[in-house]
């Protein structure tokens, strides 16, 4: 799920991330922010400027690989925060 808020042009985006126990053990839940903050970090340049995005992890992103992952964000992204 993907929260945008924020106004236009205030600075740049920021993101942050909820990732619950829900998701899985500690090593689990650090690995899926891990892998949020890099498809953030390369997603940047197409977010608009003063958004603030806040993504929470679902217990079904423990056993998604980094492509389903990224498609996942990317697709969210460019719906509720593109530039």
């Amino acid at each position: 799920m993907t929260y945008v808020g924020g106004a236009p042009d205030e600075g740049p985006a920021r993101f942050g991330f909820i990732v619950s126990r829900q998701v899985g053990s500690a090593v689990i839940r650090n690995t899926v922010r891990r892998r949020l903050k890099a498809v953030c970090a390369e997603a940047l340049p197409f977010v608009r400027g003063g958004a603030s995005v806040v993504i929470r992890a679902l217990p079904s992103a423990a056993t998604a690989d980094y492509a389903d992952l990224r498609a996942d964000v990317v697709r969210c992204l460019e719906r509720k925060a593109a530039a």
